[in-house]
């Protein structure tokens, strides 16, 4: 079979969504730990529908969050990637494109988050043109606000904002955003 790969990184393969790859998302996805910054965990069929609405972005937009996996073993990681958002109400700051990242525990802390938002940032900035990535999570979640900022991304306390998916006294509804300017990612290149 020819694997569709989308970007690489000196450990990464960033790639196309396989149908072996549901198992081990669905199990990412209702860990309680991984989607403690999330409203809830998420059952197999969300999980599903999650990955088929990736590969259909994937089709429309020519990017998606997207599989990640270790490039020696071809372990899957859980997936990172750029995401046109399309909530049932509009973001404040849209129109956008996101990049996020969702990484089972066994792999957090090695940096695997970083990299392959990095290749995701180079392809939105040179191959796509993109003006602008934005990121956004809750107040609390210190392991990604800590990716955000070593990827280069600077937050914006003014476009904080309440999720539009959420009740507005939801303990999650409350989210910070972080922006990257092509500029800035590329003045960052030189350093």
């Amino acid at each position: 079979m020819t694997r569709n790969i989308f970007l690489e990184t000196d450990r990464l393969l960033l790639r196309a969504w396989e149908e072996t790859d549901i198992e081990p998302f669905a199990e990412i996805c209702a860990d309680p730990e991984v989607m403690r910054y999330f409203p809830d965990v998420m059952t197999r069929e969300k999980s599903e529908f999650l990955v088929s609405r990736c590969v259909d972005k994937q089709d429309r937009d020519g990017f998606c969050m997207a599989p990640v996996e270790i490039k020696e073993s071809g372990e899957f990681l859980g997936f990172v990637g750029l995401n046109r958002p399309s909530y049932a109400a509009p973001l404040p700051f849209e129109p956008c494109v996101e990049i996020g990242w969702r990484l089972k525990q066994s792999c957090w802390g090695k940096g695997y988050a970083s990299e392959a938002a990095n290749a995701w940032l180079r392809f939105g900035f040179e191959t796509i043109g993109l003006d602008e990535i934005v990121a956004f999570t809750i107040p609390a979640n210190n392991p990604s606000r800590r990716v955000m900022d070593r990827i280069g991304m600077r937050r914006d306390p003014d476009g904080d904002f309440l999720h539009p998916s959420l009740p507005a006294d939801h303990p999650v509804a409350p989210h910070v955003l972080y922006r990257l300017s092509k500029h800035d990612w590329i003045s960052q290149q030189g350093e």
